[in-house]
């Protein structure tokens, strides 16, 4: 069965050690593949995940330990939204006290937002009956109260309408709701990361990467050939050209970016995270790709410590 949505979320972070100790201690993620930046291999690329870091339930960083700060702006993914058991938001509620968490209801589901120590946007959306589905139990955070994966992303355009056509005839998403100037698109039958909010706004400054942006978001492909068909679309439909394929060792990968200058990517299911060490190790060991394991030495010795 082909699954369409999100495969990943990538972001710039700062201090290394910092995001690792967030997102595995606080939000209980599993950390999955600790690697480096294939194109800048001075600094870490992190993976965070359920068991197996599934698609749809990614998040992944690149820890620049001086980057200066992001600006929020438009062409940006602005909010990251992960899915909890409705009766888990009292726990997080508590456990993230720390960062001021804010409570609202969007599209009639009840939403906790904050900030990670970077300042990037994250919330959390209480879902009834996703209590039995698998859960990464951490420390700290019990396997009936963890995260599930992705809920949605949103991102802030200054005119979503060319970026919903192509979420709707290449990505497979269908306009499902429309509230407070958002309009939600959703992949029928996906429950996880099958949702992208898009904000229609006008009249605010650009946004500028940084710490705490979001680099890129990553839809999901079955496979090379499920690939080659959105890329087909995106040339003959929306007259768009990616890049050529890049191999991610995880994934396969291709690079766009939509009309409202998000940087999009389209990445393969396969092979997935255990193709270089076995499940129950996953995030482990530093892994590398065959074209920089010559260099392991010069790479580990540059890398900030994590402790």
């Amino acid at each position: 069965m082909i699954q369409n949505g999100i495969h990943h979320v990538t972001a710039i972070a700062g201090h290394a050690r910092r995001n690792l100790d967030f997102y595995t201690r606080i939000l209980g993620l599993r950390l999955v593949k600790k690697t480096v930046n294939f194109d800048d291999p001075g600094a870490y690329h992190f993976y965070y995940g359920d068991a197996a870091g599934s698609p749809g339930t990614i998040l992944t960083f690149f820890p620049w330990e001086h980057a200066a700060p992001g600006r929020a702006g438009v062409g940006e993914l602005q909010e990251t939204v992960f899915r909890i058991p409705q009766a888990a938001l009292g726990f997080w509620t508590q456990r993230l006290i720390a960062q001021a968490p804010e409570r609202s209801t969007r599209f009639g589901e009840t939403v906790l937002s904050f900030r990670d120590p970077d300042g990037m946007r994250l919330a959390l959306v209480g879902l009834p009956g996703i209590e039995a589905e698998p859960a990464w139990e951490s420390e700290g955070v019990p396997a009936e109260f963890a995260i599930r994966g992705f809920h949605s992303v949103s991102l802030m355009l200054e005119d979503g309408a060319a970026t919903g056509a192509i979420l709707s005839d290449v990505f497979g998403f269908t306009e499902a709701a429309k509230e407070n100037g958002v309009t939600r698109f959703q992949v029928p039958g996906t429950s996880l990361g099958g949702i992208v909010d898009l904000r229609s706004v006008g009249g605010f400054l650009p946004a500028r990467l940084g710490r705490g942006s979001v680099h890129h978001l990553a839809f999901r492909a079955a496979d090379d050939a499920g690939q080659a068909e959105m890329v087909r679309k995106l040339a003959e439909n929306h007259r768009i050209q990616t890049t050529e394929q890049k191999n991610r060792d995880y994934f396969r990968s291709v690079y766009f970016r939509e009309p409202g200058h998000v940087l999009f990517e389209i990445a393969t299911d396969t092979p997935g995270f255990a193709v270089d060490e076995p499940a129950e190790n996953l995030g482990q060991a530093l892994k590398l790709p065959r074209f920089l394991e010559g260099h392991r030495g010069t790479i580990e010795a540059a890398l900030p410590a994590l402790g």
